[in-house]
């Protein structure tokens, strides 16, 4: 049995009260930030970059790069945010660690503030997660209580405040550019770029938005050092990553373990395949990467061999699906997602999301038509690099990957006049579907749509 996994953002996670102060610094809590405010803050902007640390958030793009596009200093304020505003289908590895470990990313927060030359610096969190906000606000303010924040931090002369700001649940508020827009006290909508965000972020002054995983993996590579970090993952995606297994397996959970294994070796460390049902599709990055089938069990899971197999690593939130699945019925409800979190700004996500949601309901109620599928592909094409943002691209990857790897099964629903699959089979406990319509597109319903 594989055992692959490098517990590092997770090494404390089983610890009695782990979220704590005292529980964190027992297991050498704080000490980076000690280290960290010895050097000049650009040697800890290069040692970040040596790393070879990437962004956690999805993109991928180098994180230290990313710090040494502020400026030079011109006297004004900078500033660094924290993306926290996790929320896309299967995404849920940024929660567990905030509220097992908050500390790690409040010091990792502290770290890079000092590298950035950053004296405020920000948590931006899904506004629904009350708990993890109070854990936070708790981790923050033992934080102050100790010294690590506020005033002439740990006897540098060096100030900082840290600010944890609850959204208000809106999906686009993950686009840096809306998060900001929303921070401000604006409507969650992306901005235009250029500039961007290093450049005019938040309050029109430099700012860096990283990912709460990105900051919190900060510290272990002021402590551990370049090499070590670099010893674990690829050549181009070096080290670990937190790796979320969910759906139809028997463990599922976050393991932790260096980017560029695979879904083989973690199902494996995951007790395999529910009740040893045979994997049928699954996603590497979340609901907005193309879909995998059982074939790319042994794809790495690194950035450049996922793309390089037609995917996107993303934040690598696996969601496995055995053969109890309908394809369409998952495809639909990710759709139905992306139309309802779509901000409305630009036309081509505004109204293709819309219409992809109406003609895959259709499709899955049985009452589509050969050249649905042709239509989908259409819509798909016209928002796919034509949207404002990557939520109009996030929305297409499962259909056009959907239609390409699975045509039969949508051939199937179109040419039987229903579903073929039972939908409580695949649910994970016993339950009684619901019946779902859509009167604006089902003839058969549209005659009782106002009854």
């Amino acid at each position: 049995m594989t055992t692959t996994l490098t517990p590092v953002l997770s090494l404390t996670w089983g610890a009695e009260r782990s979220w704590t102060m005292d529980t964190y610094r027992q297991h050498g809590g704080y000490d980076a930030l000690r280290k960290a405010v010895t050097l000049d803050p650009a040697d800890l902007v290069s040692m970040v970059k040596d790393s070879g640390l990437r962004g956690r958030g999805g993109a991928g793009f180098p994180t230290g790069l990313k710090w040494s596009f502020l400026p030079q200093p011109d006297g004004g304020p900078r500033y660094l945010v924290v993306n926290a505003d996790e929320s896309e289908p299967g995404t849920c590895k940024d929660t567990p660690l905030m509220m097992a470990s908050p500390h790690l990313l409040v010091e990792g927060s502290i770290i890079t503030s000092f590298a950035i030359g950053c004296h405020h610096a920000f948590i931006y969190l899904r506004g629904e997660e009350l708990h993890v906000y109070r854990r936070l606000l708790r981790a923050v303010e033992e934080a102050y209580e100790a010294g690590y924040l506020g005033k002439d931090v740990l006897g540098t002369g060096y100030d900082l405040e840290l600010t944890v700001h609850a959204g208000a649940g809106a999906y686009i508020c993950g686009e840096e550019t809306a998060l900001l827009d929303s921070l401000e006290g604006r409507r969650g909508q992306p901005r235009l770029k250029p500039p961007f965000p290093a450049v005019a972020g938040l309050y029109a002054r430099p700012t860096v938005v990283n990912n709460v995983e990105s900051i919190a993996s900060v510290p272990s590579i002021v402590a551990g050092g370049v090499d070590w970090f670099r010893a674990m993952g690829t050549e181009k995606s070096a080290g670990y990553g937190l790796f979320s297994l969910s759906g139809h397996v028997t463990r599922p959970g976050q393991y932790e373990a260096p980017l560029g294994v695979t879904l083989r070796e973690l199902l494996d460390m995951a007790g395999g395949m529910r009740n040893g049902r045979t994997l049928k599709f699954w996603t590497p990055g979340g609901s907005s990467t193309p879909l995998f089938t059982a074939e790319h069990l042994d794809v790495p899971l690194d950035y450049e061999s996922v793309g390089a197999a037609g995917s996107m690593l993303g934040t690598r939130a696996l969601q496995i699906f055995d053969e109890t699945t309908c394809v369409v019925r998952a495809i639909t409800r990710w759709a139905e997602f992306y139309a309802h979190e779509s901000c409305g700004k630009c036309t081509p996500c505004r109204e293709g999301t819309y219409w992809l949601k109406q003609v895959l309901a259709r499709i899955e109620h049985g009452h589509g038509t050969h050249e649905d599928l042709d239509t989908l592909l259409d819509v798909c094409d016209n928002i796919l690099g034509r949207a404002f943002c990557a939520l109009g691209d996030g929305a297409t990857s499962t259909i056009t990957s959907g239609i390409a790897l699975f045509r039969d099964e949508f051939e199937a629903h179109i040419d039987g006049g229903a579903c073929p699959f039972d939908p409580a089979a695949s649910a994970l406990f016993e339950y009684t579907p619901r019946s779902r319509r859509t009167p604006a597109l089902t003839g058969a319903t549209a005659g009782t749509a106002g009854a």
